[in-house]
């Protein structure tokens, strides 16, 4: 740790005991617990939310700056970064007693939260029906390609497809069982401009699985390739992608 930088913390005797001392100062009570052991000179904050994990604390190495992340049910929906102990302190408080993202937002400005933090928080199905709505927004914030609207119309429309975490790359839409990064994508349907066939893929860049003249039949040869036991989608990453 750079005494430049944080001359305070050190002497402290560490981040931990600093975060202590400035929770104290300020009549917080805070549960401290270690770390990532890959992540140098980081402290967690425990919260008794459900589904969240400790608030992640570590600090820059290139100037003062204290990084926050914080996860539910395995994905990253906060993060931030402050120079103040002080700040570290109320947002850690925050997140322990499971203050809604939104508003522990409003209330320390530093912080930035994902588009679908608070639908991710409340489990898998939430964040799939979230994401479901922002891609029906793009498709009709994208009225020169109509193909991709009607390919989100259309797999929309098809409950299997429905219940899975659907992201596009390319303008491919592929269809995953679990909502966070790395996807696990179960199969993937690109539309072409100017009314070429739909191609399916296993795979939302690879893996052709066919092609088809119209959308209904590019949803019902991708509904054949889909393995049966594909979805609901969980939350986080599915073990079975790495």
């Amino acid at each position: 740790m750079n005494s430049e930088f944080y001359a305070d913390v050190i002497e402290a005797g560490g981040l931990t005991n600093a975060l202590e001392q400035t929770a104290a100062s300020l009549d917080i009570s805070l549960i401290l617990v270690p770390g990532r052991k890959k992540v140098a000179d980081s402290v967690g904050i425990a919260s008794t939310a459900p589904g969240r994990l400790p608030l992640l604390v570590f600090v820059r190495a290139d100037t003062r700056g204290f990084r926050l992340v914080g996860r539910s049910r395995e994905v990253d929906i906060l993060t931030g970064e402050t120079r103040e102990l002080g700040d570290v302190v109320e947002a850690g408080a925050a997140w322990a007693a499971g203050t809604p993202v939104p508003v522990m937002r409003d209330v320390q400005p530093f912080l930035q939260i994902d588009v679908l933090a608070e639908a991710h928080e409340l489990g898998p199905e939430a964040a799939v029906a979230a994401q479901w709505e922002r891609l029906k927004e793009k498709a009709a914030d994208t009225p020169a390609f109509p193909e991709f609207g009607r390919l989100v119309e259309a797999a929309y429309a098809e409950p299997r497809l429905r219940q899975l975490f659907p992201f596009t790359s390319h303008w491919t839409v592929a269809f995953s069982s679990c909502t966070d990064r790395p996807y696990h994508d179960e199969i993937a349907i690109a539309p072409q401009y100017g009314g070429g066939p739909y191609l399916v893929l296993r795979h939302p860049n690879s893996g052709m699985l066919g092609e088809a003249a119209t959308v209904e039949e590019a949803v019902a040869l991708a509904l054949a390739h889909l393995p049966e036991s594909s979805g609901p989608a969980v939350a986080g990453f599915n073990s079975n992608s790495v």
